[in-house]
């Protein structure tokens, strides 16, 4: 009798171990799992975060191109010999007396844009909009797209 009750201790001690190590598997197999899954989430909360400044910066190109579109064709305001001033995004500016011309507009939302419109003759003109999300040039965030109109 105490033979069998000593064969049941030895024989429940081997089951529980391998219960542990198994336990001990799985637990590092999830906590693998969920730190790839941790680290994909970053990578993916940068992208969407370069896409949002992306985007800022674009609207900043495209306000500066669609205001010195506006003074140039429907206002004629821009000229190659005489300089005038016109008014974009509640700032001042001058343009015109020269074949180049080039405005920097700051925008209320940080953003700003540097546009440069070539005007040779009424029948070419070429317009250059840079829009930044910051306009702290030694930011390293900073990003720049553009638009550019020829007619």
């Amino acid at each position: 009798m105490f033979n069998r009750f000593l064969k049941l201790i030895i024989k429940r001690n081997y089951k529980n171990g391998f219960t542990l190590l198994f336990a001990v598997i799985i637990i590092g197999v999830v906590l693998s799992v969920g730190l790839a899954i941790y680290t994909i989430l970053m990578k993916e909360f940068k992208l969407s975060a370069f896409a949002r400044e992306s985007q800022t910066a674009f609207y900043a190109a495209d306000s500066g191109y669609e205001c010195m579109i506006y003074w140039d064709i429907k206002r004629q305001m821009v000229s190659s010999t005489t300089p005038k001033t016109i008014s974009c995004a509640n700032q001042n500016v001058t343009v015109g007396g020269a074949t180049t011309s080039t405005i920097s507009l700051n925008f209320e939302n940080g953003t700003c844009a540097l546009v440069t419109i070539y005007k040779d003759n009424p029948a070419y003109t070429k317009i250059e909009s840079k829009g930044y999300n910051t306009c702290n040039p030694s930011s390293a965030y900073r990003l720049e797209r553009a638009v550019r109109a020829t007619y």
